[in-house]
């Protein structure tokens, strides 16, 4: 397979596969949400630094895309130790926007 074409069943697959292997077993619940938690920060503080007002101090790095992918190890593995299928709710998702929101933005003039 190649990296490019994963997708998030594959995804939640290699993580469960990698916690196994090398990680022993995942964290409980409520550790992985403050690892989450944690995580969302990191990457709120690269933004905060590359496109707001804030500037990187010294030794920090633009790690934007590092942070994301940290962000979505840490739901993934959520998603796989509460039997979350990351496939079937991201289209849920995708269906609930499109019926509410259909013309929502398109009509925002604020857009």
């Amino acid at each position: 397979m190649n990296n490019n074409d994963i997708t998030l069943e594959d995804a939640q697959q290699k993580v469960d596969h990698w916690i196994k292997e090398y990680g022993v077993r995942y964290f409980s619940e409520l550790t992985n949400m403050a690892c989450l938690t944690e995580e969302v920060g990191e990457l709120a503080r690269v933004i905060a630094r590359k496109y707001g007002d804030q500037s990187f101090k010294q030794g920090e790095k633009d790690n934007l895309g590092e942070e994301m992918a940290d962000v979505l190890w840490v739901l993934l593995c959520l998603a796989n130790q509460t039997g979350v299928n990351l496939t079937d709710e991201f289209f849920k998702t995708l269906d609930k926007k499109t019926c509410r929101d259909h013309s929502r933005h398109l009509n925002n003039p604020k857009l």
